[in-house]
């Protein structure tokens, strides 16, 4: 089954806890702390598989959860990290967040077009810290210690998107399976009736010294771009491909339609729907040549692909333009001029493989470093909201995270909270937000009295001295 967008729930590894412990050994009076960490829960990581073609390892199951961190423990003894949860995708898998409720994808994630190329989608809860971190030259004896973060969780879209190097789009029975399947050991389902095609089919192609990968993509019609027929559902496989072979039936198929319409609905089909696709190198092919009365709409067809590449390259007939100004004439059904067009798809793809290459060796880990920065940034932003006129809610992953790491049955430990807070500066942030002394403030479930705590400095500060 050929399954190319899926939607699945992500939830990292819980963080341990740390220990609160104290060494205790005979002859070793008033020992110190030592209390280890606990270990950090596992992430949920996607990675691209080039031995994958589809996404449907994702179609019945949804859920997945990483391995989450052991407790640490006395004798400064760390606990065990969480296992990551590698998921394997096919390359060309674009990976974004999704909103369950609204049905709606949001922010890019990544686009994982290499073998190998991966990208951290949840992140593992942190490890709680054990109480030898927390000693100072007046807190000798730390009796309190940080609990393990809960992992992040969510929904993400996996949309596949083929990686070939050229597609062969056309109307429906034009002819493009059986033109793979002459090009190619593909072979696809052939028929004599409308979209035979209902999932693409790809297949490796050889001429000479060259191999370039293939793509049969089910037909199109007037109104592609806005999802009639298979539209919207195949329309992103020809993203992806460098080269794109316009294949025209030269007989108009059993529906008698105008070989030249067809070929002008198809090119502003593809324009509609991405601006980027009305400049994407581009070969035209006339398909069966070997039917009676065709000739003088092939030469006809072959003057305006030759207009088009004048205008496509500002009038010149002499510049490089993105549509190949030569008309290639085949038969998929006896053969002729095939081996002609693989070999100019080949030197074509060849050509857009060298131009490229520079620019991909650049983007290598762009997207995983853009996330992860990303990431950083939202997690350290905090915000404060009014509820009421003595009610504030203070959001912002790194103060729930706090929070949430806090044992609550310890003096210590909520003391040592309220002092982090102030290092953040939530305090000055709630008194800018209007809150005063005896205001409740809610944190992720709990609530807290407000009291402000001015410092000389502030003093100071507001006297300018």
């Amino acid at each position: 089954m050929f399954v190319d967008k899926v939607h699945i729930h992500l939830r990292g590894g819980d963080g341990g806890a740390g220990c609160m412990s104290f060494r205790r050994e005979a002859h070793v009076p008033k020992g110190g702390p030592d209390g280890g960490d606990g270990g950090h829960g596992g992430d949920v990581v996607i990675q691209a598989d080039a031995s994958l073609s589809s996404l449907i390892d994702y179609r019945f199951k949804h859920h997945f959860k990483a391995e989450r961190g052991t407790h640490g423990k006395g004798s400064r003894m760390h606990g065990a990290r969480g296992a990551d949860l590698v998921l394997k995708v096919p390359m060309g898998t674009v990976v974004r967040a999704w909103d369950e409720e609204a049905k709606t994808a949001g922010e890019l994630i990544a686009d994982l077009t290499r073998d190998g190329e991966r990208v951290r989608a949840m992140c593992g809860g942190m490890g709680g810290r054990g109480n030898i971190h927390f000693v100072t030259s007046t807190r000798r004896a730390p009796a309190f210690a940080e609990l393990g973060e809960p992992a992040g969780e969510g929904w993400v879209e996996l949309e596949m998107k083929l990686m070939a190097d050229a597609a062969l789009v056309g109307m429906p029975s034009a002819g493009k399976s059986s033109l793979i399947a002459k090009m190619s050991a593909a072979r696809p389902k052939i028929g004599n009736y409308p979209f035979t095609t209902l999932v693409p089919n790809l297949g490796v192609a050889r001429s000479g010294d060259l191999s370039f990968v293939v793509a049969d993509v089910p037909g199109l019609i007037e109104g592609a771009h806005q999802g009639k027929g298979l539209g919207h559902e195949f329309l992103r496989h020809i993203e992806r491909t460098a080269l794109i072979v316009h294949v025209v039936d030269l007989t108009g198929d059993w529906e008698g339609r105008d070989p030249l319409n067809d070929y002008r609905v198809i090119d502003r089909e593809l324009s509609l729907y991405a601006d980027e696709l009305a400049n994407r190198p581009r070969i035209v092919v006339a398909n069966k040549i070997d039917a009676p009365g065709v000739e003088d709409v092939c030469d006809r067809l072959a003057q305006m692909v030759r207009a088009d590449s004048v205008a496509a390259a500002g009038g010149d007939e002499f510049a490089p333009s993105p549509i190949d100004p030569k008309l290639y004439r085949v038969s998929a059904l006896t053969g002729e001029g095939v081996d002609g067009l693989k070999a100019a798809v080949a030197r074509k793809v060849h050509e857009l493989r060298e131009e490229a290459r520079a620019a991909l060796d650049a983007a290598v880990g762009e997207f995983d470093m853009v996330w992860e920065h990303r990431r950083e940034q939202q997690d350290r932003r905090f915000d404060v909201q009014r509820l009421s006129s003595n009610v504030y809610r203070v959001v912002g992953a790194q103060v729930e995270r706090m929070v949430v790491q806090t044992d609550w049955e310890n003096e210590e430990a909520i003391s040592f909270l309220q002092h982090r807070f102030r290092k953040l500066g939530i305090d000055r942030a709630l008194e800018a937000a209007g809150a005063v002394d005896g205001d409740e403030i809610r944190i992720v479930g709990r609530s807290f009295e407000f009291e402000s705590a001015r410092t000389a400095e502030d003093v100071f500060a507001e006297l300018d001295l």
